[in-house]
């Protein structure tokens, strides 16, 4: 409806009813801060060696059966050998005393044919202790990752159709429910494989259950109570959820007890069927005016104000001119159709593609970045609070343009700095990754505004979809990305620095938006705008957009 927050509006902005859906979704969203980064302590790799069983052994031979290798410069037992066992048991019936009476590595050596033994120092156990994901199925590691992303591609993929088929609030509910259950299913799994199945429909559920949320507060919420639920409350509400993480798995150190825990909250929120309505405006979108009404009366009543006997009065007109006048389709391949839409939208992947890679890539690496893995998961949570404060305040005072390669820019060179670090402060290498982190994730906030507003309104929905469905496929590779740091220490923070710097670069060519009202036909795209300095400003500003579904 075209004047729906007019038609509305004597219900004002924070009344009883506003607050309640505003809280009420800002908690649901506590849970999707979990799934995401679970696998960074479910999948997390513990120090181990090959088993060695009780047999009749010395304790010298017992303590050099595991041969020591060099990895990161540092001395440390193999991972996936040892000399084999039937040759040293006779050297040690025999009295022969190792590295005195044989060499070493003149031994025969042999994989972990009895399996493995496992450090239990922080974890109880993972599922990587559970399956035996080491050694020549390390691979399978980063995979269970990219399997969750995976989900969460696909997710992202039919949610909003979904939504706008069967309504936000059943799928909210529904995908709560299937994160929830999933989640608690995976504790039951008797292998890898069918561990991996249930991570994959959870991350179905997790991200359809996010995006139904956002959009039920979006449409629900006006003004400038929409701006900040679609910025501050739903960055802020994932934040605390992701910072709680660490704290579950701190004191659960096995994998089963910590995915009970992320699991069971979901069923706290089963009561919010009876105080969460279905969206008005999806309703007079299906021709559902009547129980439209219904939910904005019992929302005045809430907020103690008198409705019109009539509110949506000129629904029926509306519709008719709807239904009657032709409506050209657009697609996919609109965003690829002229030259000058064709430009932004190839820079917006890439600049989409560079943030998720980042965003996911140092957040799954924090069990690396400190000794105590639940201190710098922590860290890595606790940073995005600054982060969406700031992109909040980009959004409202500074250029577009200018917000986003300065983002890019800074979260590129700290990147790049880590290397220079000496190991001696490794505090200041924690600092630098966290200032990428910070980085990446202002801009990640910034672009969902930036997108919508440089796209007509026929093409908005369509652009921003696609540049996150890339943007996804930036989060499945991360994991592997990050394997990259076996050849050299530094490789994933110079692969991810280098794509911020160029995309950066690429950004400059980009139209502003900021201080100029928003496109409503393709003819109305900002053309010639790319070479434009992006410092300048306008005295108005545009506020910044609310998405939808098919947005995210």
């Amino acid at each position: 409806m075209k004047d729906y927050d007019d038609t509305i509006s004597f219900l004002g902005q924070w009344g009883r009813f506003q607050q309640i859906v505003f809280f009420l979704l800002c908690a649901s969203i506590l849970p999707n801060g979990f799934g995401p980064f679970s696998v960074v302590f479910l999948t997390d790799i513990p120090s181990h060696h090959c088993l060695v069983p009780e047999v009749n052994l010395t304790q010298e031979w017992r303590n050099a059966i595991i041969p020591i290798e060099v990895m990161n410069g540092k001395q440390e037992q193999s991972r996936c050998s040892r000399y084999r066992l039937d040759v040293v048991r006779n050297l040690s019936a025999q009295g022969f005393i190792p590295d005195s009476g044989v060499s070493l590595t003149d031994l025969e050596q042999e994989g972990c044919v009895d399996g493995w033994s496992y450090s239990r120092k922080m974890y109880k156990s993972t599922i990587i202790t559970e399956f035996d994901l080491v050694c020549s199925d390390q691979w399978k590691q980063p995979f269970t990752s990219t399997v969750y992303f995976l989900g969460v591609l696909m997710g992202s993929f039919f949610s909003g159709q979904l939504s706008d088929k069967f309504g936000r609030k059943p799928v909210f509910f529904t995908t709560m429910a299937l994160q929830t259950f999933f989640s608690f299913v995976q504790i039951f799994s008797p292998s890898w494989t069918v561990f991996s199945i249930l991570l994959f429909l959870s991350g179905l559920g997790q991200i359809s259950n996010y995006i139904s949320a956002f959009v039920l507060g979006s449409e629900i919420l006006t003004g400038n109570v929409r701006v900040l639920f679609s910025s501050l409350g739903v960055g802020l509400s994932f934040s605390f959820g992701y910072m709680m993480l660490p704290l579950f798995a701190y004191f659960l150190r096995d994998w089963k007890s910590l995915l009970l825990a992320i699991s069971l909250p979901g069923l706290l929120y089963i009561p919010l069927w009876w105080f969460i309505p279905e969206s008005p405006r999806w309703l007079i979108s299906q021709g559902r005016v009547e129980e439209a009404e219904a939910i904005v009366r019992k929302a005045a009543k809430k907020n103690k104000v008198k409705a019109p006997k009539v509110i949506f009065k000129d629904c029926g007109a509306h519709a008719n001119e709807t239904e009657t006048t032709p409506k050209e389709h657009y697609n996919v391949f609109n965003l690829l159709r002229t030259k000058n839409i064709r430009s932004t939208t190839v820079i917006l992947c890439l600049v989409w593609f560079t943030l998720s890679t980042g965003y996911f890539g140092l957040s799954l690496n924090t069990s690396q970045l400190h000794a105590n893995p639940y201190i710098s998961c922590f860290l890595s949570a606790a940073v995005e609070v600054p982060a969406y404060i700031s992109s909040w305040l980009a959004l409202r005072y500074l250029p577009r343009r200018l917000s986003v390669i300065c983002i890019l820019l800074v979260g590129g060179v700290s990147l790049y700095c880590i290397q220079l670090v000496p190991q001696s402060l490794s505090g200041l290498s924690v600092a630098l990754e966290m200032l990428g982190k910070f980085a990446i994730t202002a801009g990640t906030a910034l672009m969902f505004a930036f997108t919508a507003e440089l796209y007509p309104t026929v093409l908005r929905n369509t652009a921003t979809g696609t540049c996150t469905a890339v943007s996804r496929a930036g989060s499945c590779i991360a994991p592997f990305l990050l394997q990259m740091g076996v050849y050299y220490k530094y490789l994933p923070h110079i692969v991810l620095g280098t794509l911020a710097v160029v995309s950066a670069f690429a950004a400059f060519f980009l139209p502003e938006s900021f201080g100029r009202p928003l496109p409503q036909t393709v003819q109305q795209m900002h053309i010639g705008d790319s070479m434009t300095c992006p410092f300048t400003t306008r005295k108005e500003h545009s506020k910044p957009v609310v998405l939808f579904e098919s947005q995210l």
